[in-house]
């Protein structure tokens, strides 16, 4: 495997993909993991350092059989200078890592301070449902719940976008309605009342 072929392993293309299902034995290996690790953590209740330590006892049986059989039917050593990471790889990492920070701290910037009342409220509003459902459940279940979610939420947007994107709009409409409606019966109403409280104190100091 090349540098290059390493690096994209941590390309945000890459993560993409996965997420996508467009490199469905990755995707499938990743939703294996997760599962498997919440059933003996959470379900089975075996301790973290536990799982850990079968995980590294499974790696290094594996290598120590593998070595010993290219020994025994090839004759030679297994060769082991290519398997490590590259400065290459470790650059695109971070970089890939520092992309998504970035996006993320820009993403809640325009929702807090330059999108529209509604998608701020929206968003506060999913936020205020997840640290609901959150109460009800440990740490290790709503990680792998979000695993879950985020390996199934993206493909079905995809899938449904124009119908998504048509209830979006619609929503959007419903909202304004209703901000207008409320800004027409409820805020101008006690705009009015308090400027009549305030202009009457002010006839009474005068």
């Amino acid at each position: 495997m090349s540098d290059g072929s390493k690096s994209l392993l941590f390309s945000t293309d890459t993560v993409k993909d996965i997420v996508l299902w467009r490199r469905k034995k990755l995707s499938l290996l990743v939703l294996l993991v997760a599962t498997v690790t919440w059933v003996l953590l959470d379900v089975y209740e075996f301790n973290f350092i536990t799982v850990a330590s079968w995980l590294a006892m499974l790696i290094v049986t594996s290598l120590f059989l593998y070595g010993n059989l290219v020994r025994l039917f090839r004759k030679e050593e297994p060769k082991i200078s290519n398997w490590k990471i590259s400065e290459e790889t470790t650059t695109e990492t971070a970089k890939s890592v520092r992309g998504m920070i970035e996006e993320g701290i820009r993403w809640m910037f325009h929702v807090s301070a330059e999108s529209e009342w509604f998608i701020f409220a929206r968003v506060v509003t999913v936020l205020w449902l997840l640290s609901y459902v959150g109460s009800f459940f440990d740490f290790l279940t709503l990680l792998y719940v979000g695993t879950v979610m985020g390996m199934s939420v993206p493909v079905i947007y995809v899938k449904n976008e124009e119908k998504i994107k048509r209830c979006e709009e619609w929503m959007k409409m419903k909202a304004r309605r209703f901000y207008e409606m409320m800004d027409e019966k409820v805020f101008k109403q006690v705009k009015n009342k308090v400027v009549k409280v305030e202009e009457k104190k002010d006839k009474k100091v005068e």
